[in-house]
């Protein structure tokens, strides 16, 4: 019976696997089709682990200019706003959404959303982009893509 129930979970962690294999997000902001990244500027670099101090960037940004429309990357369910700061200097662009959908959670930061909780199809407004260059003057203003578990979110991009 044990050597069953293996077999099954095993089945199903493969599926999944199957499920997610080759999924890419669709464009998540105006102005950006190819969800070009945040490469460098004089505030740091923006793929996954790139240094920050004494610790390290736990996501992925992809450049947006602020006031931009977000869109959702393929078919989502909203889950929760997020707020990203404990800092109030930073209070400006202190929001985000936490989603799920294609079999994965993830947040994305730094975007007003226009709502919290709901179905939101490929393609459609999730919500504006926050003006980054009133907190960070001179930064590649962007979307910052965290998956819920921290894993890499570059695969799918």
């Amino acid at each position: 019976m044990k050597m069953t129930t293996n077999v099954a979970l095993l089945a199903a962690l493969l599926a999944l696997v199957c499920v997610c294999e080759g999924l890419k997000f669709g464009q998540l902001c105006q102005g950006n089709p190819a969800n070009n990244q945040r490469i460098s500027d004089t505030w740091g670099q923006g793929h996954y682990k790139a240094p920050r101090g004494t610790r390290t960037h736990d996501g992925l940004d992809i450049a947006c200019n602020d006031d931009s429309e977000v869109y959702a990357p393929f078919d989502v369910t909203l889950k929760r706003g997020v707020i990203v700061y404990t800092d109030p200097s930073k209070a400006a662009i202190n929001n985000g959404i936490q989603m799920e959908g294609q079999g994965l959670c993830f947040k994305l930061f730094y975007v007003n959303p226009d709502k919290t909780s709901g179905f939101v199809s490929q393609g459609q407004r999730i919500g504006v982009m926050l003006p980054m260059q009133s907190v960070y003057p001179g930064i590649t203003s962007h979307v910052h893509v965290q998956m819920c578990d921290k894993s890499d979110p570059s695969g799918y991009f």
